[in-house]
């Protein structure tokens, strides 16, 4: 047998002998609303997804599709995951107002002071109340909020009579609640269209946390920031969902993959990493000189938006629903948080 007979042989024998890489079985597409380089994308969901891809050996590939690129609007993002556009979603959930009512409970004003209790009650009340009844439709993956909510504002802010017909910019139905009581003038639009409503004039001022306004440059469009310390004045709630067809159509050995990749866990880190993700944020708007105006006693702000409880409550239980045990169950979760 000649040399190249037996070079032959053995590349033969070697591939036969050679342990089996792992093929792609899987490929899920992720949709959301914000560019590729915010801190959702970068620090939660695609670190959540290289590692769901990372434990799978390779057999779950998720493509990642920023800033719509598949289609559509925001608000449309719960739909496209309940009727199989996108595999997996990201989305506020607010942006389809009282279709999830349960979740609002955690938009009150004045009502969370941390990121990371916030969303392990969420996840917990997810599983109790919400599974079978607003989420039936979908597989859901993980329930966060952010940070505090924040005004950014064309002219300095300091008393709640400050907000007496500014347009302002909301997120949600809640947030627009306690933007009208406040006497603004409440403008809803997601997110990404922020920038060109400051920079048209379309609002005076606008309601997010500082972890969103570097991407957005809403420091360099406004010159005027306000913040409050303790309970914050309004937080959102985010959902990562993935829709239930996709979900059931993956083998047990990787729906366990998901599975330890979410729930719990994911979403109180998920919070607290949105939640720490404020100060870099903040930073940059200190260093461009901007007025910072910190509110050490909201109790004015607080008295102003308290009717928003009983409202709440009396539209909870026109559906149904007991809103002020929802409040009472949430309070006494975030408390028991880290304890």
């Amino acid at each position: 047998m000649n040399r190249h007979t037996i070079l032959g042989a053995i590349a033969a024998a070697s591939i036969w002998l050679a342990p089996p890489i792992q093929a792609q079985e899987v490929t899920l597409n992720l949709h959301q609303f914000l560019p590729a380089q915010a801190n959702v994308p970068k620090l939660i969901l695609d670190v959540w997804a290289d590692k769901i891809e990372a434990d799978s050996d390779g057999r779950i590939q998720i493509n990642r599709f920023p800033s719509m690129q598949l289609g559509g609007v925001p608000p449309e993002l719960m739909d496209q995951a309940i009727d199989g556009v996108a595999d997996i979603i990201w989305t506020v959930v607010g942006y389809t107002p009282g279709r999830f009512p349960r979740t609002e409970v955690f938009e009150l004003p004045f009502f969370v002071s941390d990121a990371a209790a916030a969303s392990s009650a969420y996840w917990q009340m997810y599983e109790r109340h919400m599974r079978d009844t607003e989420f039936r439709d979908v597989h859901v993956l993980g329930t966060w909020v952010h940070g505090p909510g924040v005004i950014h504002s064309q002219d300095a802010i300091t008393t709640p009579e400050d907000m007496t017909g500014v347009k302002a910019r909301g997120a949600s139905r809640m947030v627009n609640q306690l933007l009208g009581e406040l006497g603004a003038t409440p403008v809803g639009m997601p997110v990404p269209a922020i920038p060109e409503a400051l920079s048209k004039g379309v609002v005076d001022a606008v309601t997010i946390p500082w972890e969103v306004t570097g991407g957005l440059k809403v420091p360099e469009l406004v010159s005027n920031h306000t913040e409050f310390e303790g309970n914050m004045l309004y937080t959102l709630t985010f959902v990562l969902a993935m829709n239930a067809d996709s979900y059931a159509a993956l083998p047990d050995d990787l729906k366990a993959v998901v599975d330890a990749n979410s729930g719990l866990g994911f979403s109180v880190n998920a919070g607290r990493i949105q939640q720490d993700a404020d100060a870099p944020a903040r930073a940059q708007a200190v260093a461009r000189g901007n007025t910072i105006t910190t509110i050490t006693d909201p109790s004015d702000w607080v008295a102003k938006t308290a009717p928003i409880y009983s409202a709440w409550i009396a539209e909870m239980e026109a559906k149904g629903i007991d809103g002020q045990a929802l409040i009472d169950e949430a309070k006494a979760l975030m408390a028991a948080h880290g304890n």
